[in-house]
């Protein structure tokens, strides 16, 4: 099924997500973060959504995407990396909007290292997705034009 009118959804990605292939891919798979984007790109494509997909290790940049796609998508695909764990201005940002936000995590940050179990965009987010590697952006677009479907 597919969404009547062209939708678009901002995926983004925050630190170190541009080192995916080479970086740990026992943790975070080997499929880079280009091959991710044409993945997700095509199966909201088959869905009728337009992506607008991001990638920044600067968390200020961050916000203002999130801030600017509060006005203008329907919902936001947000894999926050290490930001998950630390950043109150990104909380803070995705609580100033209306626009849906999933959270997603390549891995299981359950069954990683302590500090990683915390997520302070969780609690704002219209749901979390982890442990299902690159398939995990693709749920997250599914679960986003669930949400518009419902509308």
């Amino acid at each position: 099924m597919t969404i009547s009118t062209p939708t678009t959804i901002m995926v983004l990605n925050g630190p170190n997500l541009n080192l995916l292939g080479s970086r740990e891919p026992d943790t975070y798979g080997a499929l880079t973060l280009s091959e991710i984007e044409h993945m997700t790109t095509d199966h909201a494509t088959r869905l009728g959504i337009d992506i607008s997909f991001r990638q920044n290790n600067h968390e200020g940049t961050l916000v203002d995407w999130i801030q600017e796609a509060g006005d203008n998508t329907a919902g936001i695909v947000l894999n926050a990396g290490a930001y998950t764990h630390t950043s109150i201005a990104i909380r803070d940002a995705i609580a100033a909007i209306k626009t849906p936000v999933i959270e997603v995590h390549l891995s299981n940050i359950f069954a990683r290292e302590g500090f990683r179990h915390h997520s302070y965009i969780s609690d704002v987010s219209a749901g979390v997705i982890c442990g299902f590697g690159a398939t995990g952006y693709v749920l997250a677009i599914d679960a986003i034009a669930s949400m518009l479907r419902v509308k």
